[in-house]
């Protein structure tokens, strides 16, 4: 039997609810405006438009487009022109912006070529320049551009090597900054004559600007010396290869400029805005759920940690949902957000979101009328078509039924192929949006 109609529904209704509130067009158009002769960017910013002679629009990330096409909307003609790079099928027709599809999360050679016109850009920007910089989850792998001596190739194997040992974005971005020419801040030095508005979408913990998409307008307080150490943190101090080591160990040395720190002057023309976060994904969804008769809490948006740890904390709470109706009385709803991550020990496939899910399902597993779902807001979670998966009390039985072994599954990191198997695979497609994860969890 299907997992229950009515909880799975609800949590769907709810997760969508999420991605309409943070959805990046609407977020743009929430947030930016002109009244009369000003650019208005909410309260916070006032622009002069007759003070500029050329408007240029460049970014990255996986909501970009969608970010360019409400600037299109709202600028007009005043936009001279503009260069963004997004994820391979998350692209919407442009009028006065180039659109550069480009891999993620492992940067590929169209990716640098969208960063090296965006650099050349910036670089040939003056005074008299007004530019967008549209930003967004994802925005570090498809704005790259290594440093020099350091290859494409070798980007690639570091960000994998990161990605699969379980380093934070926070970890694996302060390796990328330095081996790069565009992030931590180096756009905002290549734009230092001109005026730059960042619009901010942001797929982080604490919407930390240095952190979203690599902060290549934000001054990076991260060092060459501490990449190295996230690099022996994780035992992989002589996996990665040669030139890797011998750049960070020369920057660290004093050998190659640092990234820009706080304090620089050029960072006085920049002025970043967050349009879009996780926080509000959950306000929305909380606002859905109630809507829906359950009783709501959100109880976190700052969630890490490795998924399925994650996974038994959300089971002990489902737990206590089902035997004593606490923190809330049934119908009950628990929201939180985040990003986990998944050290990988087997061969299968899958994404944070669905080992969470699967080892929650082997946690949860005999108990009635309860739900969880866990979901990647940009609907890719992992190298996979999934956005996550949905599991409830029976999810483990069925599987069973089918010849599954969940236990099996888990340890091989097969999550994918579990979900697959069960016909229960949770797809929304491309979003165009990116906050991070939603998870949500109830009990009817």
């Amino acid at each position: 039997m299907p997992i229950s109609r009515t909880l799975a529904s609800s949590a769907r209704r709810i997760f969508n609810a999420a991605l309409k509130a943070v959805d990046p067009y609407e977020a743009v158009r929430r947030k930016v405006s002109i009244c009369g002769e000003r650019l208005l960017i909410g309260s916070e910013t006032s622009i002069d438009l007759p003070k500029y002679k050329q408007i240029w629009v460049v970014g990255a990330g996986k909501a970009t487009a969608s970010m360019a096409q409400a600037c299109e909307e709202i600028l007009k003609d005043k936009i001279t022109g503009g260069v963004i790079t997004v994820k391979h099928g998350y692209s919407v027709p442009l009028k006065r912006i180039e659109v550069v599809e480009a891999g993620h999360p492992v940067p590929d050679e169209a990716g640098r070529a969208g960063a090296g016109k965006i650099c050349g850009l910036l670089e040939s920007c003056g005074k008299t320049d007004l530019v967008l910089a549209l930003i967004s989850g994802g925005g570090s792998a498809l704005l790259v551009s290594p440093s020099v001596g350091i290859s494409l190739a070798d980007k690639r194997d570091i960000t994998e090597r990161l990605l699969s040992c379980g380093a934070t974005i926070q970890e694996i971005n302060c390796v990328r900054k330095h081996l790069s020419l565009s992030k931590g801040g180096q756009l905002a030095r290549l734009a230092q004559h001109a005026t730059v508005l960042v619009l901010v979408i942001s797929d982080v913990i604490g919407d930390s600007l240095e952190t979203i998409a690599s902060g290549p307008f934000a001054p990076d307080p991260t060092t060459y010396a501490q990449a190295l150490e996230v690099l022996e943190r994780y035992g992989l101090s002589t996996g990665v290869p040669e030139n890797v080591r011998e750049h960070l160990h020369k920057g660290a040395a004093g050998y190659c400029p640092e990234t820009p720190k706080p304090g620089e002057r050029f960072f006085r023309r920049i002025h970043h805005c967050i349009i879009a976060s996780n926080r509000q994904a959950l306000e929305a969804a909380r606002k859905e759920a109630e809507q829906l008769g359950f009783n709501s809490m959100i109880l976190s948006s700052m969630v890490q940690g490795e998924a399925r740890e994650v996974a038994k904390v959300y089971a002990a709470l489902v737990k206590e949902e089902a035997y004593h109706e606490m923190p809330l009385p049934r119908p009950a709803c628990l929201l939180a957000g985040g990003e986990t991550t998944v050290t990988l020990r087997g061969k299968g496939r899958g994404g944070r979101n669905m080992e969470l899910a699967l080892a929650a399902a082997l946690e949860i597993e005999g108990l009635r009328r309860v739900s969880l779902l866990s979901g990647a807001t940009d609907g890719t979670d992992g190298p996979t078509d999934a956005a996550g998966g949905i599991v409830d009390g029976k999810t483990c039985e069925r599987a069973r039924c089918f010849g599954l072994n969940p236990m099996r599954n888990l340890a091989d990191n097969d999550s994918y192929g579990f979900f697959e198997r069960l016909g229960e695979v949770f797809r929304t497609g491309p979003t165009l949006t990116n906050v991070m994860d939603l998870h949500i969890l109830l009990a009817g």
